[in-house]
């Protein structure tokens, strides 16, 4: 008998066992919304010309060799990186508090600042110390927190399904309840899974009580960038924390503003109260890195680094982003379009104004499973669509899709065999008045 006999199988990560059974179906109108990378409208993935440029120059350059890098990573990748997130002005890198650590992906990043924090915030061991994700939340934080000894996690409120939305009094009300000096992650930018960021002025809001609170943030930035176009614009919250005195770390990814998923090119950047601070920190992280993957890869963080420090390719990067951004918005603008062309039930406002990669539907599970089964538009169970997966081929079948999914009566009751389960009032209100989440099947 194996000494292995016990060990229980897991449970497949969802997107991509979604991505897997996608691959299986051989229906020829199939569509792909689940996975979180950028696809052009011939629904394939991209190289952007910027990096196929790079990479050129790294191979042609002879001065390049395979030796370590130091254990915090590329000095000069680390710093562009913090300079993008922070921007060249910075108040806070002229006076020589913010230093980085480059990561396996964001990931990697979020893992590293995880492990510090529960080691050193507030002394030493701290499990015990809350820290908060949204609700809903990517589906790794939960996981990437508890791994790094978090045994407190909890859900901070952040989206009101009734009016597809921001929870603003919810989120400043946990904020208000939370213990001080608890730790509170937040997106930076184009929120996974939801789309939906605060405004500017809701993330004053948030900021002055976390200042008041004395709450350490933990900001989380995988689509700078990608999310607007603008890199400055979805830095906002970000550098306005740090305007504020805030202390704080930046969990950075470069897979999708680069488009280097496999390369797992990320950035921890960490701003300090001073740089006697900030040498202490780096030098504990330098630790935690080194008994983690000891030495960080080359290739990816030489590709960004390159792009970053140079202007002329810096400047063709923006484009290259810039491009990405504007096909998701065209998509966004051209499936609200179309749904409310077909006349389908509810408003469809919020497609438009989320932003970034994913888009929350309004679909309920059933719903979901009812399109992947019925109309092989695959999708995550909670709703959330990628709006890199539509494309000017399949967006009408997806948005026929969709209004046959949440006009037909029939949808979860027949089907699902869930008649009983449905108010009576359903049938009379018709099929031209309620929203998608009106139908919510148990």
């Amino acid at each position: 008998m194996s000494i292995f006999s016990e060990v229980p199988q897991a449970p497949p990560v969802a997107v991509f066992k979604l991505t897997a059974d996608f691959r299986e179906d051989s229906h020829p109108q199939k569509v792909n919304l689940g996975v979180g990378a950028y696809r052009t409208d011939e629904c394939q993935p991209w190289v952007l010309p910027v990096v196929k440029k790079v990479e050129r120059l790294i191979v042609e350059d002879s001065s390049l060799n395979h030796e370590y890098l130091p254990i915090l990573g590329l000095p000069e990748f680390r710093s562009a990186s913090s300079k993008v997130a922070l921007g060249d002005d910075s108040p806070a890198i002229k006076e020589n508090r913010v230093g980085a650590v480059q990561a396996l992906g964001g990931t990697g990043a979020l893992r590293i600042g995880g492990e510090f924090l529960r080691r050193w915030y507030n002394g030493t061991n701290n499990t015990a110390t809350p820290i908060y994700v949204s609700a809903p939340t990517w589906e790794n934080h939960n996981a990437v927190f508890a791994d790094a000894g978090f045994k407190d996690i909890r859900p901070y409120h952040y989206w009101d399904g009734a009016k597809k939305g921001l929870d603003i009094s919810g989120l400043l009300d946990d904020l208000e309840k939370a213990p001080e000096a608890s730790v509170f992650v937040l997106h930076a930018c184009a929120h996974n899974p939801t789309g939906t960021d605060p405004t500017q002025d809701e993330w004053k809001q948030i900021a002055e009580v976390m200042k008041r609170r004395n709450l350490f943030v933990f900001f989380d930035s995988a689509y700078q960038g990608f999310a607007s176009g603008s890199l400055d614009k979805d830095a906002w919250a970000i550098r306005y924390f740090v305007s504020e005195g805030f202390e704080l770390f930046v969990a950075q990814s470069f897979s999708k503003n680069f488009g280097l998923y496999n390369e797992r090119v990320g950035n921890l950047t960490v701003v300090a109260k001073d740089n006697e601070n900030l040498t202490r920190i780096l030098s504990q992280m330098e630790k935690i890195v080194r008994t983690t993957w000891s030495n960080p890869p080359s290739q990816g963080a030489r590709i960004v680094s390159k792009t970053l420090n140079c202007p002329e390719l810096f400047a063709e990067w923006k484009g290259n982003v810039k491009t990405m951004a504007d096909r998701v918005l065209l998509m966004r603008d051209q499936l609200k379009a179309k749904l409310q062309a077909l006349g389908t039930p509810g408003t469809w406002d919020h497609i438009t104004q989320q932003i970034g990669m994913f888009s929350f539907t309004g679909l309920n599970p059933k719903q979901v499973e009812y399109m992947i089964k019925e109309k092989h538009v695959y999708l995550m169970a909670s709703g959330r669509i990628n709006m890199c997966g539509l494309t000017s081929k399949n967006i009408d079948y997806v948005a026929q899709s969709i209004h046959d999914t949440v006009t037909s009566v029939h949808l979860g009751i027949e089907a699902f065999g869930l008649w009983k389960r449905v108010p009576v009032a359903l049938g009379r209100r018709g099929h031209t008045h309620f929203s998608p989440t009106d139908l919510i099947l148990t």
